[in-house]
C-alpha cells in the first residue's frame, strides 16, 4: 500500500528564519500558524538556559545566530517573528478594514489611506521590501534613522496604519495563519526612512520648559510608577484573562492622563506593548486601551489648580 508524502511546514519556516537572519534581521518563533509569540512569559518562567540571570522577554531572545535559529526550528512549525527594534527597522503596517462590522462599510484599507497620505506630502509611495500579510494588508520595511529611538504607533500616520519599531515586531514572510500565507511582493532592499515619515513619526517635543511644584514632582513620580506596575500586570496575566487585565489597567491609568501626569501617547503605547507581549493580538490591544482610557478620563474630572 503507498503511503502519501507528508509535506513539512517547518523547512520552509527554519528556511525563511535563517533568510530573514542573514538580512540582519532579529528572529523569534511565533506559535505555529498564529502571530502570538511562542516563548514562554515571566509568570512562568523556570529561570533556566537564556533566562537563568533572570527572564528573558522575546525582544531580548530575538537572534541571528544561525544555529540557535536551526535549533528552535527543529521540532515544530514555528510562525516566524522579527523584532524590528532590534533589527533596526521601521514597519509601516497597512492594515484592512474589519470585514464583520456595518462600521466598516466603505471604510478604505490602510493601502489607499497611506497612498493618499504621500500625495498630500507630494512624495510618491516609497519602493521598498515590501510583504503581504494573511488578511491582505501590507507590510513596508525601511531601516530606521541612525540615532533615533522611533517606537510603536497606533493610526497617527492614519487610519488602519500602525508603525512597528523599538518594543515591537511583525510576522515575517513564509509564516501562515488561517486566513492565509504572508509573501514577499517587493523583494527590493529596505530603504532608510524618508524624512518625511521620520518628521510624522517622531515624538513632539514641547517648547514650553515648565517648572513643577513639588506636589506636582510627587504626582508625576506617582503616576510613572503606577504606569511600570500596571503594564507589569498586564505582561503577566494568565490566558483568559489578559483582555480585562488590559481593560482594567486602561481604566486605572486613565485618571493620570485626566490629571496630567502622564502624556496619552506614552500611555497608549506602552499599554499596547504591554498587551502583545501578553499574547493579544494588537487590534485587540488598540480596541481594549482606547476603550478604557476613554472610560477613565471621562470618570475623572481634571485637578483644579491649587
Amino acid at each position: 500500500m503507498t503511503h502519501p508524502t507528508l509535506i513539512r511546514r517547518d523547512q520552509p519556516l527554519l528556511t525563511a528564519a535563517l533568510d530573514a537572519a542573514e538580512r540582519g534581521w532579529h528572529v523569534f518563533p511565533l506559535r505555529p500558524a498564529d502571530k502570538r509569540p511562542a516563548l514562554h512569559g515571566e509568570a512562568v518562567c523556570p529561570g533556566i538556559g537564556d533566562c537563568a540571570g533572570g527572564h528573558r522577554k522575546w525582544e531580548d531572545r530575538a537572534t541571528i545566530d544561525p544555529d540557535r535559529i536551526r535549533r528552535a526550528w527543529a521540532d515544530r512549525p514555528f510562525n516566524i517573528g522579527i523584532a524590528t527594534g532590534r533589527s533596526g527597522l521601521v514597519v509601516v503596517d497597512l492594515d484592512m478594514p474589519k470585514q464583520k462590522t456595518k462600521s466598516s462599510t466603505g471604510t478604505p484599507c490602510g493601502v489607499t489611506t497611506f497612498q493618499a497620505l504621500c500625495e498630500r506630502a507630494g512624495h510618491p509611495v516609497p519602493t521598498t521590501y515590501r510583504t503581504r500579510t494573511a488578511s491582505g494588508g501590507h507590510h513596508l520595511y525601511f531601516t530606521a534613522p541612525p540615532g533615533s529611538r522611533l517606537t510603536n504607533s497606533a493610526g497617527k500616520l492614519g487610519r488602519l496604519i500602525d508603525t512597528r519599531a523599538h518594543g515591537g515586531y511583525v510576522v515575517a514572510a513564509g509564516s501562515f495563519t488561517a486566513t492565509g500565507p504572508y509573501t514577499v511582493t517587493d523583494p527590493t532592499p529596505p530603504i532608510p526612512l524618508p524624512g518625511w515619515l521620520h518628521t510624522l513619526l517622531a515624538p513632539r517635543r514641547s517648547s514650553r520648559v515648565p517648572s513643577p511644584s513639588a506636589s506636582s514632582t510627587r504626582a508625576s513620580r506617582y503616576a510613572s510608577a503606577a504606569l511600570r506596575a500596571e503594564t507589569a500586570t498586564v505582561r503577566a496575566a494568565p490566558e483568559g484573562e489578559r483582555d480585562c487585565t488590559l481593560l482594567s489597567a486602561a481604566r486605572a491609568l486613565g485618571r493620570f492622563i485626566a490629571w496630567g501626569d502622564l502624556p496619552r501617547s506614552g500611555v497608549e503605547e506602552a499599554l499596547q506593548e504591554a498587551g502583545e507581549a501578553a499574547g493579544l493580538s494588537p487590534r485587540q490591544c488598540r480596541s481594549t486601551v482606547r476603550s478604557g482610557l476613554n472610560w477613565s478620563i471621562a470618570h475623572n474630572p481634571q485637578r483644579r489648580a491649587a
